[in-house]
């Protein structure tokens, strides 16, 4: 259920590509407990960050889940929609306001310095004057959006109608235990053809395709403070023990240490970045 201040920002993306500046910062804190905005495209690219939470974006070839201390970010003219809760920030960029991007939708590493710059550019005027210390403050965050990581929490979504199906069979019970090929003669295919397409359109395995999924998920109910224990059971392993090295697998480390460093860079000190008044050049 979208919340009236989250209505309110989607009514404002419509108009953020009239704004004759290189970017929009916007912020807006739920009232309730979800936020969601629906399907809708713009010029300007897009990085949306949730202070606590996680974000899921969805667009035509992947799904993103976006953990804490990460963001989305959208392309210019991509259509998409996204849900979370708590406070969400956006940022706005025309396309060709500097180089080297990202070009395709993916989740990046939001550093310290980076959300700074990012929370305290919703505090200008949308229409910052030009050659002036916030128009400076602009460029640095572009500058650090620019170097920000990117990280692999997302999960490619199939072209072909059959592994489209089989996709979402998968987002809608991600527990079935079911062996490869009983999938594949779910979806009208062999188990070799299968792996072909899936090989193909993803670039990787049913196994590997199946374990981000499962990731995302464990990632979106642990932040909500579901025991590994829980999410484990409701994921299909019959074991905590065997979630936990899926996930180390995956990740590189186990749940509890990944969202334990999570939160406490999040509550980490941050620089405080203070402007001189408007009236200084």
């Amino acid at each position: 259920m979208k919340t009236a201040k989250a209505d309110l920002m989607v009514n404002k993306t419509k108009d953020v590509d009239e704004v004759p500046r290189n970017v929009v910062a916007l912020s807006a804190t739920s009232v309730t407990k979800d936020w969601e905005f629906a399907r809708h495209q713009h010029r300007k690219a897009q990085l949306i960050y949730s202070v606590r939470g996680i974000i899921r974006c969805e667009v035509e070839d992947g799904v993103w889940i976006v953990p804490p201390l990460c963001a989305v970010w959208i392309p210019g003219d991509l259509l998409h929609s996204a849900r979370g809760s708590g406070e969400c920030y956006c940022l706005f960029v025309e396309p060709a306001a500097v180089e080297n991007l990202p070009k395709t939708c993916c989740t990046i590493s939001v550093s310290p310095l980076l959300r700074e710059l990012l929370l305290r550019a919703t505090e200008i005027p949308e229409l910052y004057a030009l050659g002036g210390s916030e128009e400076r403050l602009i460029a640095t965050l572009l500058d650090e959006l620019v170097m920000a990581p990117v990280e692999d929490f997302y999960f490619p979504m199939p072209r072909d109608p059959r592994l489209r199906q089989l996709a979402d069979m998968l987002l809608a019970d991600p527990a079935e235990k079911i062996t490869k090929g009983d999938w594949a003669s779910r979806i009208g295919m062999s188990e070799r053809s299968m792996s072909r397409y899936m090989s193909s359109e993803v670039g990787m395995s049913f196994g590997r395709w199946r374990r981000q999924l499962h990731v995302m998920i464990a990632l979106q109910r642990l932040s909500k403070g579901e025991s590994v224990q829980v999410v484990a059971l409701e994921l299909g392993y019959e074991n905590a023990s065997g979630f936990v090295t899926m996930f180390r697998k995956v990740v590189g480390k186990p749940p509890a240490r990944y969202l334990f460093e999570r939160t406490t860079l999040e509550t980490a000190s941050v620089p405080t970045i203070i402007l001189p008044d408007h009236g200084e050049a």
